[in-house]
């Protein structure tokens, strides 16, 4: 079991930078893949980026995977000394507003699809004004 804590939301201005965080319960934060989905009102949840697994022994390793949308504006990294996985968004858009979930997998692999993963935090609020 792993518990997840989304935190770092908020209100920012077109053009403007946020850093998303998600704490994670437990001592085997390096054994899971991890990612970041959003929703917006009367939208589906939707995947925003990924990072998989790393070795024990590794504080930040892992693949990464972004969609179309955030690809060269958002970077996903991860610190397994702190059970942490980030969110750099910049260059933010109105049309990036939405409730951001932290999500966790066991296994390795990068995967996009809300079924695949396990575990959900209770998302952060994010709201980009124009």
């Amino acid at each position: 079991q792993v518990q997840l804590v989304e935190s770092g939301g908020g209100l920012v201005q077109a053009g403007g930078s946020l850093r998303l965080s998600c704490a994670a319960s437990g001592r085997t934060f390096s054994t899971y893949s991890m990612a970041w989905f959003r929703q917006a009102p009367g939208k589906e949840r939707e995947f925003v980026a990924a990072i998989s697994r790393s070795s024990a022994i590794s504080r930040s390793g892992g693949s990464t995977y972004y969609a179309d949308s955030v690809k060269g504006r958002f970077t996903i990294s991860r610190d397994n000394a702190k059970n942490t996985v980030y969110l750099q968004m910049n260059s933010l858009k109105p049309e990036d507003t939405a409730v951001y979930y932290c999500a966790a997998r066991t296994g390795w692999g990068i995967k996009v699809t809300t079924y695949e993963y396990d575990y959900w935090g209770q998302g952060t609020q994010v709201t980009v004004s124009s």
